[in-house]
């Protein structure tokens, strides 16, 4: 079904990265035209909330109004099942093709699915056509830098101000994955938040991991959070230790402005699985360990900012192969959140991926608050899978 003069996979990333950022993901809709003949093919973002999938217009059809973009419910359908196997669905579309949706995840991080209908799929064609899926991740994950067309993609409400500010402080990707363990990150809500953020970074030996809540609402908690979030950024940067990056955040504040943060920082050590952790006046963490799940009971310091001479403790944790941590705000347990039992969710999913994990979480305490939250629910899901070199985990289950 492959001419000759057709593209491969190794010539459309050329061809991708020769278009124009708006444009990449039309090279690769074209390639597989041509490869597999192949109709109806488009992209599907998953949005911030993590409830609808919109379809990205082709180049065509640029002059398609924003808010007629084609939307879909996400939980309970095929590209819902898809995301969570991360394994290719097909299936026939009633006029003698084969429907193919498969996921665009760039380590875990899910961006959306792949869609098209071709003739007929053997085993060649599903192959090339997950392999194509998994290079658009990649074309999406660079393309995004230049752009605002993706992030369009995933805004299905308005987001205000203070929005706006903290998505900018957070991770590009809420999910990684790694052979020693595999992080996912929620927010919600994600379209008028006050004052939570996450964060992480991942070099030779260590992974760091943050978490913080400024207290207050609207613009002045979003600048605040940025304060914090960059002067923890900066210290990391610098090769500064965990306690020295707890301190520099306390200065940052207390010199430029009056207002109080909480907040968790981690250092894991990749080799051991031994953590470092600094705790800022911040919710402890929940541990899954085997059946399970208990409260990490930790010296509570200051929060960052308090006017009065503090002093930060590292302390000392250790992960054990199959450890599950999970970092919360107190927006995930206070006022009408308080009625949701996380540590049975954490039991309930144990053998979920983290992003299925936030996913329960999250919409729990959406739900608990009728959807309207009075407060930011933030959390963090770690899976230690221990000190190893190899395959990393991408999924928990099959699409069958």
């Amino acid at each position: 079904m492959t001419g000759d003069g057709d593209l491969g996979l190794d010539e459309v990333l050329g061809a991708a990265e020769d278009a124009a950022p708006v444009e990449s993901v039309d090279v690769v809709a074209s390639n597989l035209e041509k490869r597999f003949s192949a109709t109806d093919v488009s992209f599907l973002f998953v949005d911030l909330l993590g409830q609808e999938v919109v379809r990205l217009p082709r180049a065509g059809r640029a002059g398609q109004p924003r808010d007629r973009a084609d939307r879909f419910d996400l939980v309970g359908s095929v590209y819902d099942r898809v995301l969570r196997s991360q394994r290719l669905h097909q299936e026939d579309d009633g006029e003698g093709g084969c429907r193919l949706v498969a996921p665009v995840t760039n380590r875990g991080d899910c961006l959306g699915v792949l869609e098209m209908v071709v003739p007929e799929a053997d085993d060649a064609v599903r192959e090339a056509v997950s392999e194509t899926a998994h290079a658009l991740a990649y074309i999406v994950v660079t393309d995004r830098r230049f752009t605002d067309l993706y992030h369009w993609g995933r805004r299905t409400t308005e987001v205000s101000l203070a929005a706006e500010i903290q998505h900018q402080l957070l991770p590009t990707a809420p999910c990684c994955e790694a052979a020693q363990f595999t992080l996912a990150c929620g927010l919600v809500p994600a379209d008028d938040i006050g004052g939570d953020t996450y964060d992480y970074a991942l070099d030779q030996n260590l992974l760091h991991l943050s978490i913080t809540d400024a207290m207050g609402h609207d613009t002045d908690s979003a600048l605040l959070a940025t304060l914090t979030v960059n002067a923890l950024r900066g210290a990391r940067r610098a090769g500064h230790s965990i306690l020295e990056q707890a301190y520099t955040a306390h200065r940052a504040i207390t010199a430029r402005t009056r207002g109080l943060i909480t907040g968790q920082l981690l250092r894991v050590r990749l080799d051991t699985g031994a953590c470092e952790l600094v705790n800022a006046g911040h919710p402890w963490p929940l541990r899954l360990r085997g059946a399970r799940v208990e409260e990490v009971a930790v010296e509570v310091n200051m929060p960052f900012g308090v006017p009065a001479p503090v002093t930060y403790q590292v302390q000392q944790l250790r992960l054990e192969p199959g450890d599950r941590l999970m970092l919360l705000t107190d927006g995930m347990c206070e006022r009408a959140a308080a009625s949701v039992d996380l540590a049975a969710i954490m039991h309930a999913t144990r053998a979920e991926h983290p992003r299925e994990v936030v996913r329960a979480l999250t919409s729990a305490v959406f739900d608990a608050c009728g959807g309207s939250l009075p407060d930011d629910a933030t959390t963090m899901v770690l899976d230690w899978h221990g000190s190893r070199r190899g395959q990393r985990r991408t999924s928990a289950g099959s699409d069958t």
